[in-house]
């Protein structure tokens, strides 16, 4: 592996715990020196199980990749969840596409990261996931439920263009007859739409793109390691002329960022054109972890927002019923007019066709059509997959 001159080796009689370079901005980092990297004196030990090796490398500025071997890559699903799959699979943990929203910020924190520089830069691969989830799919006990794929960091991050992991999980699930989704914002999709269409011609398969923006200089603010605009409403139409699904995710709207008529109208008329099969969309969603974060982007990008987004969304993760209401009629009104109607409409069920509901995490979102498998294999045979609730961290 040519990145052998970038390993950041682990501690004499320690494998488990590895110098992290984040922020560096040595040689290594990619300011076009040897490509050696330099580590600063102040980089935290951390703990990684199965930690194999640390890497950086210019290609990469500023990115740590921690090479870690997995027991098990299959993840389940708590008892009780709303989610319309049981099981999940994330062969990276951390997101170079460095989202200021992303929902899943807290889940590095758990591997002793923090939830924002580090989340962006400091990546774990799991660099033997196909090779273990191939033995945990032979095993008898495995009921082929349907895994979904990206349901806490981007399965088509940059770093997959190196690692390349999900040819192999994708043809492990569908050599099993296991029923697979997708979601990413990761134009990479595209090198594997000639294996996803073989694998939909053994197992059912969602694909669903994220995307709730079409203002360009917004998403490179935003988002600013993904695609953009753009380029994934290009996918969204090579998915489309290949014979695959697509539903799109449209979310987070942001308030008064890309809440307005011209900004939805220019959203769901783009992504009609581009053929998307369904669309669900809703208000950015501030968690803990997320919420300081993105409160601190605001602060800093648009001061003159920062005590709106703290009247709006007080001291919780969602915005307040007043503006939910409002922009569920807004998105119902632009979704009628470009011919969605018949989807799901909006990432919280509109009050009012439940009335009686107050509580925010009744208002569940909705996967939209084409991004879950039509049909899936549980353990009592053939069940419909309704269109549920919004990503998971798992």
């Amino acid at each position: 592996m040519r990145w052998d001159a970038q390993a950041l080796k682990p501690a004499p009689g320690d494998n488990a715990r590895m110098a992290a370079a984040a922020g560096s901005t040595g040689p290594g980092a990619g300011s076009g020196g040897t490509g050696t990297p330099t580590v600063p004196s102040t980089d935290p030990l951390l703990p990684l199980i199965g930690l194999v090796r640390s890497v950086t490398t210019p290609e990469f500025a500023g990115v740590t990749f921690h090479e870690v071997t997995a027991k098990s890559v299959l993840n389940k699903v708590a008892a009780g969840s709303r989610m319309p799959f049981e099981w999940t699979i994330n062969p990276y943990r951390g997101c170079s596409h460095a989202c200021v929203y992303c929902f899943a910020r807290k889940s590095h924190t758990y591997l002793d990261f923090d939830a924002g520089l580090d989340f962006d830069s400091q990546v774990v691969v799991k660099i033997n996931a196909a090779e273990v989830l191939r033995r945990e799919l032979a095993k008898p006990s495995w009921g082929r439920q349907h895994v979904a794929l990206g349901t806490n960091t981007d399965p088509y991050q940059r770093a997959e263009g190196r690692y390349q992991l999900l040819p192999g999980i994708i043809g492990a699930l569908a050599d099993s007859g296991t029923p697979l989704s997708i979601l990413t914002k990761g134009t990479l999709l595209a090198r594997d739409i000639p294996l996803l269409k073989h694998a939909a011609a053994q197992v059912p398969v969602g694909v669903g793109i994220s995307l709730a923006m079409t203002d360009e200089h917004l998403s490179e603010a935003v988002e600013p390691g993904t695609p953009g605009p753009r380029a994934r409403l290009k996918l969204i139409t090579r998915l489309r002329e290949a014979g695959l699904p697509c539903g799109v995710m449209a979310m987070p709207i942001l308030p008064w960022l890309s809440d307005s008529d011209e900004a939805l109208d220019s959203l769901f008329g783009s992504l009609a054109a581009a053929g998307a099969t369904g669309v669900s969309a809703g208000a950015l969603y501030l968690k803990p972890g997320t919420r300081e974060w993105f409160m601190q982007w605001i602060a800093k990008e648009h001061p003159q927002l920062a005590g709106k987004y703290r009247r709006l969304y007080g001291t919780g993760s969602y915005a307040s019923k007043e503006y939910r209401d409002w922009l569920s009629g807004r998105i119902r009104f632009f979704k009628a007019r470009h011919g969605f109607s018949g989807s799901q409409g909006f990432s919280h069920r509109d009050l009012n066709d439940d009335p009686g509901s107050g509580d925010p995490r009744d208002e569940e979102a909705q996967y939209p059509a084409g991004s879950i498998p039509a049909a899936a294999a549980g353990p009592h045979g053939p069940r419909p997959l309704a269109e549920a609730a919004q990503p998971t961290l798992f």
